[in-house]
């Protein structure tokens, strides 16, 4: 039975969330605070997904996330976050959150959303498999000049250097987006309007956090990027073959 960990200082929403988790099947706990999940997660309590409201009474969803992460907690999460707050979206995702709903939400959709988390978590655990057996995989694209580095959307493994890093869905995301539009200037308003469904009015500045992520795993020198250029005064590019 899947454990979950509903992070709510509204007690109808918590309780109702809760009732209608459990009665999908989930194990629930409920705490009204940031602190007290933090608490928890430190104790050691094991769960496999988080929704975590960002507006909470002392610390805030934000936070909690963000020292989640720099704990190497990596418990799978999905913010709730107030409609028309489009800001809270890519705060919540440079903080490391998975995924999120605006409030009032559709109860479906957050158990398909908590079910696609559950599936992330099943990759996660996963040990990633050989770079032969990855490569072989449908939802695959390589790029490099040797073709020596490819990005698999199956598992959001990345194949680098050597190396293999788990990104995040939506660091997946993000790059699948610039691969399909490879060679083409693509601008951050662009970006925020397709990736994430937000509107043009919404800060940028994430986007530039986001790229620089980016660039540390696929790069060979970050400072001097190949593959994920700067376009000035437009965004950014993506080019399979530098040179």
């Amino acid at each position: 039975m899947s454990r979950v960990l509903v992070v709510e200082d509204e007690a109808h929403l918590a309780e109702g969330l809760r009732f209608n988790l459990e009665a999908e099947g989930y194990h629930v706990e409920t705490v009204e605070t940031g602190e007290a999940a933090l608490e928890k997660l430190h104790e050691g309590a094991a769960f496999d997904v988080m929704i975590l409201d960002v507006m909470l009474p002392g610390k805030d969803g934000f936070g909690v996330m963000t020292e989640m992460r720099q704990a190497g907690m990596l418990v799978p999460t999905l913010m709730l976050t107030a409609r028309g707050h489009s800001d809270d979206v890519l705060r919540g995702f440079e903080a490391g959150a998975d995924d999120y709903l605006t409030k009032p939400f559709d109860l479906a959709i957050l158990i398909a959303r908590i079910r696609g988390l559950l599936r992330r978590r099943g990759w996660l655990q996963a040990p990633a498999v050989s770079p032969a057996a990855s490569r072989k995989q449908d939802d695959v694209y390589t790029f490099g000049a040797a073709r020596d580095k490819w990005v698999n959307f199956d598992s959001l493994e990345l194949w680098v250097r050597n190396q293999v890093f788990r990104l995040t869905l939506m660091e997946a995301n993000l790059l699948r987006f610039m691969i399909e539009h490879e060679g083409k200037p693509v601008s951050r308003k662009n970006m925020l309007q397709k990736v994430w469904s937000l509107q043009e009015d919404t800060d940028t500045r994430p986007i530039d956090n986001f790229i620089v992520r980016l660039r540390r795993y696929l790069e060979d020198d970050p400072k001097s990027p190949k593959h994920l250029l700067t376009v000035r005064g437009v965004g950014y590019q993506f080019v399979a073959v530098p040179g």
